[in-house]
């Protein structure tokens, strides 16, 4: 864990050790496959990552890791819409693939996006932790740490659904869309790199189970401390609640 005074500094750290990982991954492999994730706690370090200079965007390949179904097409919470305006619009990206929420065949559009990540495997996932502890949309209700499915539909636990509004992308409860699809726990974490950005004062306690609770779905986050090379980045704020030996001095 890497804990800094603000969410601007956290950020900039963050996209500097993410472009360093992308650089790595592109001396032994013609591309790099990254997911992303869309939520307000990820802004300062998608802004920070779109701006380096260093990242040879052209050998990137982008996905995402969930999206609502249903919502309107030009609905601006989509979080495809979200990424492609912070990032996947500003930069040369090799290609960029989305989750259809709309999709003809809704039931369908899991293996489709199944056989593009078979495809191209996974090197980097850029994450966040839900107030829940959800990652992606793995919320407890429905996250499985052996899931066989490397994306399915999920219902969304009343949880991630309030701090949908608590964020301020929807106005109340009755707007947030009741399902979603999302890459599962296995499809995350089977990536080589993780790099998760917790900041504000929301996500303090999920912050604290992740790090000090027991290993389990009833907080997804937890299988964080059984990846080899997984980061967790924290503000003042997110790591206010953690006892002294684990939150060190922000930098």
């Amino acid at each position: 864990m890497r804990t800094y005074a603000t969410r601007a500094a956290l950020g900039q750290a963050a996209a500097r050790d993410v472009a360093a990982a992308i650089a790595d991954c592109l001396t032994r492999r013609p591309e790099a496959n990254l997911v992303f994730a869309a939520a307000p706690s990820q802004e300062e370090f998608l802004a920070a990552l779109a701006a380096h200079p260093a990242v040879e965007w052209p050998r990137v390949q982008a996905f995402h890791m969930d999206e609502y179904v249903g919502l309107a097409p030009d609905a601006p919470q989509r979080f495809g819409t979200f990424l492609s305006q912070r990032l996947f619009r500003r930069v040369p990206l090799r290609a960029v693939h989305l989750i259809d929420g709309n999709a003809a065949d809704l039931a369908a559009e899991p293996d489709r996006y199944t056989r593009l990540l078979h495809a191209h495997p996974v090197d980097i996932v850029c994450l966040g932790i839900g107030e829940n502890g959800h990652i992606a949309f793995n919320d407890p209700p429905v996250a499985d740490f052996a899931d066989p499915l490397p994306v399915k539909r999920v219902a969304l636990d009343l949880a991630s659904r309030q701090q949908q509004v608590h964020d301020g992308a929807f106005a109340e409860l009755v707007q947030v869309p009741t399902h979603a699809l999302t890459l599962t726990i296995p499809s995350l974490t089977r990536a080589a790199r993780m790099f998760c950005m917790v900041p504000a004062s929301s996500k303090a306690r999920a912050v604290l189970r992740t790090l000090t609770g027991p290993i389990g779905t009833e907080c997804p986050a937890t299988i964080l401390r059984r990846h080899a090379a997984a980061i967790l980045y924290t503000d003042r704020d997110s790591a206010a609640l953690l006892p002294p030996h684990l939150a060190p001095g922000p930098a």
